[in-house]
């Protein structure tokens, strides 16, 4: 399933009283073509996801907290500390050791140098692909993807541009290739060191913006990829699969997304919301999570930590995800620590 059929169906259960025929929604949705893979993120499912999951929220205005800045090749004009995922202390960089690269799904080992590019997201699927979205100056957002396999970087489509609008397989030799169509785009594909591949694309033609892009990218670093939260504790036998965080509304708001796994088929998703002009949070409890207020929603799928000021932090367990249960929630969110100051990236650390 997509990752967008994902959060679509994410928003309806959470909006929802009752249980919603998810299976139904996800068959029609593919059958309109959405074909991409989980880690093809897109702004808008994500502005669907941030909806849903503030539910309450009180907003003046009509960006939330900078959501504007969140649609297709857009970024927020920051006016505070740049955000930088933190850096994972003693775990060597791409180049230095290619076969860690996907490894961890809370770890990214490469990045862009902050004092020349600017961070809109960033992402890793475990055994699959590391992901950095950033601009440089005033120019398009770019993406870069990297993985240790061919097959999966090459399938699946390219963010940003039509599915079928990219003729594969891209030849990995370092040249740059146009994208037909109205706006078209351009993408560089090529390997930074045996063992590795990588690919980036922005929107437009302009094939020097994209090279003085890529020339912002550092190999010989590796990042925590949460960012503000910490995931300390997770159930017994589980991993985390993909880690999703999405910082193109800061300081106005910031979202991260993750999926655990156990066994062959049990999931388990995290989200945690943050937006500046959240009016108010829930501050009913009906649970306690280490001596913390914690509220279980009515279906008793999903387990909210509360008191963190203007963000939420649930844990989907139940629904569309199977085989994790209540106490498993418990559990993860009980070794949960989130930033002090989320507007504040020196705090992530």
């Amino acid at each position: 399933m997509t990752d967008l059929d994902q959060r679509i169906a994410s928003v309806l259960r959470e909006r929802a009283e009752g249980e919603t025929d998810t299976h139904r929604l996800l068959r029609e949705s593919r059958a309109r073509g959405r074909r991409r893979q989980l880690r093809r993120r897109t702004a808008t499912g994500t502005a669907l996801a941030l909806v849903g999951v503030l539910g309450f929220v009180g907003v003046s205005g009509t960006d939330l907290g900078g959501l504007s800045g969140r649609l297709p090749w857009g970024a927020a004009t920051p006016t505070a500390a740049l955000p930088v995922p933190p850096l994972a202390g003693g775990v060597p960089g791409a180049t230095a050791d290619p076969t860690r690269v996907a490894t961890d799904a809370l770890v990214l080992h490469f990045g862009v140098d902050p004092a020349r590019a600017r961070y809109l997201g960033w992402g890793v699927r475990q055994g699959e692909v590391e992901s950095v979205r950033f601009t440089v100056g005033s120019g398009r957002p770019v993406l870069v993807e990297v993985s240790r396999s061919l097959e999966l970087l090459s399938r699946g489509g390219i963010e940003g541009f039509t599915f079928d609008a990219v003729e594969e397989p891209l030849p990995f030799d370092g040249t740059v290739r146009e994208v037909p169509g109205q706006g078209g785009g351009v993408i560089l594909s090529w390997r930074p060191v045996d063992g590795l591949y990588a690919r980036a694309s922005t929107a437009g033609r302009d094939q020097t913006a994209l090279r003085r892009a890529v020339d912002a990218l550092r190999w010989n670093q590796a990042r925590r990829c949460p960012g503000p939260l910490r995931l300390t504790t997770l159930p017994p036998g589980a991993t985390v699969l993909t880690c999703d965080v999405d910082v193109s509304a800061f300081p106005g708001g910031l979202n991260a997304r993750f999926v655990l796994g156990r066994g062959e088929d049990a999931t388990m998703r995290v989200s945690f919301d943050h937006a500046s002009q959240l009016a108010g949070v829930r501050t009913e409890s009906n649970r306690t999570v280490d001596g913390r207020s914690a509220y279980l929603y009515p279906d008793g799928t999903r387990l909210e930590l509360l008191g963190i000021p203007k963000a939420h932090l649930i844990v989907t367990f139940g629904g569309f995800d199977k085989g994790f249960t209540e106490a498993d929630a418990t559990v993860l969110l009980a070794g949960a620590q989130v930033a002090k100051d989320l507007t504040d990236p020196e705090t992530w650390k």
